[in-house]
């Protein structure tokens, strides 16, 4: 398993850490990838019964590595090959995979948020079960800034903790909201001065719980909330395939990388 993203485990808790700190945590497709080998490693590993994840040196993630991911994904083609390539069985492509893993998960996952919280990192973020953040993270919801739209597999959890109005805010605008903000908008669940301990703590409270409860109760929880994974999955992979490598995703880009302001085509 790569380093990128490491994993410790003690009294029945993994803690599953992105760790680039040099990079402020992006997310190559290294990371995504370890990410999601990780979460399917979990799946199966016995006495785990609470997994908490993080971020290394006081940061969750800046979001994508685009450099790293634009050498990757360099035309809107490339782009649509790995996003409908799903492997046999899933229904997640690989960059919805290391979100969307921690969901197919039958423990209790928790995110502690502290620092820089921002695109892909919110993303991953918001596949936990609770995020508790620093009352000064800084979060948001950031593909905007490079004129793209949400993905990963966060309108799997978005639609069920916000109000929509708030949403297309937030998404449109990539506007930062504190941890103390994110709360109150329903992005986490609460603020802690520092996420890590509170995460632990929370974490050593569920391992003494009954785990078939938590187990089963989780999967109650989301197979009764709103539309079906595989169609928020696809229309997300729709919205993208639409937008990525198109003149004005690129015109969003230059424009930051230039900073000036951008020059869209409405045609």
């Amino acid at each position: 398993m790569s380093d990128v993203v490491t994993l410790t485990i003690e009294n029945h808790v993994a803690e599953v850490c992105i760790n680039r700190p040099n990079k402020v945590n992006a997310l190559s497709l290294e990371v995504f990838d370890a990410l999601s080998a990780m979460g399917e490693r979990l799946k199966s590993e016995t006495g785990v019964r609470a997994v908490i994840l993080t971020g290394a040196e006081g940061n969750f993630s800046s979001g994508i590595d685009l450099m790293s991911l634009q050498s990757e994904i360099a035309s809107n083609k490339a782009f649509r090959e790995h996003a409908y390539d799903l492997a046999e069985g899933e229904v997640a492509n690989r960059f919805q995979k290391p979100c969307y893993v921690w969901k197919e998960l039958q423990v209790p996952v928790i995110a502690a948020i502290s620092g820089v919280c921002f695109g892909g990192g919110i993303q991953v973020a918001m596949g936990a079960d609770i995020r508790i953040v620093a009352p000064d993270a800084r979060i948001s919801i950031l593909e905007i800034k490079w004129g793209l739209t949400p993905d990963m597999g966060m309108m799997t959890a978005l639609s069920r903790v916000m109000r929509m109005d708030q949403l297309k805010e937030l998404s449109w605008t990539g506007r930062e909201v504190s941890g103390q903000e994110a709360v109150t908008l329903g992005l986490a669940t609460r603020v802690a001065d520092d996420p890590m301990a509170a995460a632990r703590e929370l974490a050593a409270t569920l391992v003494k719980k009954n785990p078939d409860a938590i187990r089963r109760s989780k999967q109650m929880f989301e197979a009764a909330w709103n539309t079906a994974p595989a169609e928020t999955l696809r229309l997300e992979v729709d919205a993208q395939a639409e937008v990525l490598g198109m003149p004005n995703q690129m015109e969003a880009v230059f424009a930051q990388l230039q900073k000036r302001d951008p020059n869209f085509n409405d045609g």
